[in-house]
């Protein structure tokens, strides 16, 4: 019994803190039962308070056997699988929790008497739950729960406010939503109504452009009338001045004007006075020509008349057979890009101008330098020979325009006026006069015998890129960086007529040897061909999506030459309205082209620093 109560106060220590279910147990007597009791001798010495001493060592014992904290051996954690308590296990935590001692050793003297005598079996006996972890883990598992709610709260409670702010969002943008759709309605309107009245304007505008041609078609008219009848005036006036004459018929009084005003050339022309001496160039040829009557500097060169014979319009030229030509000659001419090119009006000679500040001069198809030239302090854009093959003009970044004489071997003229730098120059036929364009928006036209500004053709809205005189008459013609084309009356400064249809910035123009025909180019590689004589565009030819940076006739007309910046020469047949042969070669952007005067050779200057002969 002492053991039973050891082993019994024991768990009790263990368990106190533990859950337990009380049930009614029916103790039965057993009394009939065949067991066979041996008797156990009571010894007398033994008192209760030597029992209790016992059971108070045993307790000291177990209290001294503890085990510290710095003996505990730390091992590695391990899975312990929790089996379920049994039903004598619980019994007897239940008893021993409240303090039951009596019951407890009654219990556990017929339980093991029933397990000796094989009335219970073990086998038989199912497992208690053991209630109280169960609740332990349900307990804590509401808490996660329960804290897990908190959270989901707050967050709710954020996203409440969140969301009634997106909702006071999303009201403010849909009501500018709807204005802004209102607006939109309101400008369709509009545009709509702004359209139609348009419509109602549109025959009106196009009666006025047919009257506004009409009206520069007898504008030219009247201009070459005008010419013919001042020609015929300084003729009779030749006559009157050189003695009295037998009276001719009208027919040869006519022919006879014609003649004498045929017998002086354009630029040389003079006015012969009753003296038979010619005079000095102040005096005016054309009476009719305000431009050249008024105070002017007495060296200022007179103006040819306008109705000159150019002496390609009847001529029948041969076509260049370009389909023949190949590269025959490269020349290195420069350091760094080569910008233009000019070729002497009556020798193989060729002018090549660079980014590197110099002009050169060569042989072709040779390709032998003779002559260099320095004076620019920026790059040099353009060159152009003088008629008479004495002088070179050269237009430069410096803003600055500079003529060149081959026999000094030195800068005779510098013209200073523009104020940003000089895309392009030209010589008139006559050889009196100098134009030049402009990154300024402006082109001027320079008197070379007073050395001043005769004119400045303003109207461009931006850098005007390329200027040319057209062939044996007065008139001018630029393109610009405002994607127009503008023809001007050199003598008045005037604009005469624009052309529109390019859709970018104009990059080159070029008469044709007959002076009909005007060839544009722009960025987007796209060619335009004008009728001088009708105002109208003829052809629009797209040669690729890279720049068109130069285009050039052939003598005859009807081949045209593109310099383009992917490298290659462009060929198109006027005459077949058809796409030819590219040349290739370059290694970059082929910024100039022209033909010889004769069509046997093409030129080209590219940024690769070379120029190109191509022949047969």
């Amino acid at each position: 019994m002492a053991t039973a109560a050891i082993s019994g106060q024991s768990d009790l220590l263990k368990m106190e803190d533990a859950a337990f279910v009380l049930e009614q147990v029916t103790l039965e007597d057993s009394s009939d039962d065949d067991f066979d009791y041996d008797a156990v001798a009571v010894e007398d010495d033994v008192s209760d308070s030597e029992t209790e001493e016992n059971f108070g060592q045993a307790l000291r014992s177990l209290n001294e056997e503890t085990i510290t904290e710095s003996q505990v051996v730390q091992v590695p954690p391990t899975n312990i699988t929790k089996q379920p308590e049994v039903v004598e296990d619980f019994l007897r935590n239940f008893l021993v929790k409240y303090r039951l001692s009596q019951t407890l050793e009654t219990f556990e003297t017929e339980w093991y008497r029933y397990l000796h005598t094989g009335k219970i079996k073990p086998a038989e006996l199912a497992p208690v739950p053991d209630v109280y972890q169960q609740n332990l883990a349900l307990n804590q598992r509401v808490a996660a729960l329960e804290e897990a709610l908190g959270t989901r709260q707050a967050a709710l409670s954020e996203s409440s406010s969140t969301y009634a702010t997106l909702l006071k969002e999303r009201d403010y943008h849909k009501m500018h939503h709807k204005r802004v759709a209102q607006e939109k309605g309101k400008l369709m309107s509009d545009l709509k109504k702004l359209k139609k009245h348009f419509e109602n304007y549109e025959p009106a505008l196009r009666q006025l452009r047919h009257k506004y041609e009409a009206a520069m078609k007898e504008k030219m008219l009247a201009r070459l009338e005008r010419d013919r009848l001042a020609a015929r005036l300084e003729a009779l006036g030749h006559q009157v001045d050189s003695g009295p004459q037998q009276p001719q018929q009208p027919q040869q009084q006519q022919r006879d004007g014609e003649a004498a005003r045929e017998a002086w050339p354009p630029a040389t022309r003079r006015t012969v006075g009753a003296d038979g001496r010619a005079r000095g160039h102040v005096t005016i040829s054309d009476p009719d020509d305000i431009h050249n009557r008024g105070p002017a500097h007495p060296d200022d060169s007179t103006w040819p008349l306008e109705m000159r014979v150019n002496p390609y319009s009847a001529a029948a030229l041969k076509a260049a057979e370009v389909h023949t030509f190949r590269a025959n000659n490269t020349i290195k001419a420069h350091t760094v890009a080569v910008a233009g090119l000019a070729l002497h009006p009556t020798k193989q000679l060729l002018a090549t101008v660079s980014d590197d500040h110099m002009w050169k001069m060569w042989t072709i198809p040779t390709g032998e330098l003779i002559m260099t030239g320095e004076g620019h302090t920026d790059w040099v854009g353009d060159c152009d020979f003088h008629p008479g093959g004495g002088h070179l003009a050269t237009g430069s970044g410096d803003s600055t325009v500079k003529v060149w004489d081959f026999a000094k071997a030195a800068c005779t003229t510098t013209f200073v006026g523009h104020t940003q730098a000089v895309w392009g120059v030209n010589f008139h036929d006559c050889g009196d006069f100098l134009a030049s364009c402009s990154m300024d928006h402006t082109a001027k036209v320079w008197d070379l015998h007073s050395g001043r500004c005769r004119q400045t053709l303003r109207g461009h809205a931006d850098s005007v890129n390329c200027v040319q005189f057209q062939p044996c008459t007065n008139n001018i013609v630029t393109c610009s960086g405002d994607k127009t084309v503008s023809l001007w009356d050199g003598r008045s400064g005037l604009c005469a007529q624009t052309f529109y249809g390019h859709y970018n910035s104009c990059t080159s123009v070029s008469f044709n040897m007959r002076g009909d025909v005007i060839a544009s180019s722009d960025a987007d590689g796209v060619v335009r061909l004008w009728d001088v004589r009708m105002v109208e565009e003829m052809a629009c030819i797209n040669f690729g999506r890279h720049s068109a940076n130069r285009v050039a006739f052939d003598p005859s007309g009807s081949i045209l030459a593109v310099a383009s910046n992917d490298g290659t020469v462009k060929l198109w047949d006027a005459a077949a309205q058809s796409h030819m042969s590219a040349f290739g070669g370059h290694e970059d952007a082929v910024q100039s082209v022209m033909f010889s005067r004769d069509g046997s050779m093409l030129l080209s200057a590219s940024s690769d620093t070379t120029v190109r002969i191509w022949s047969k």
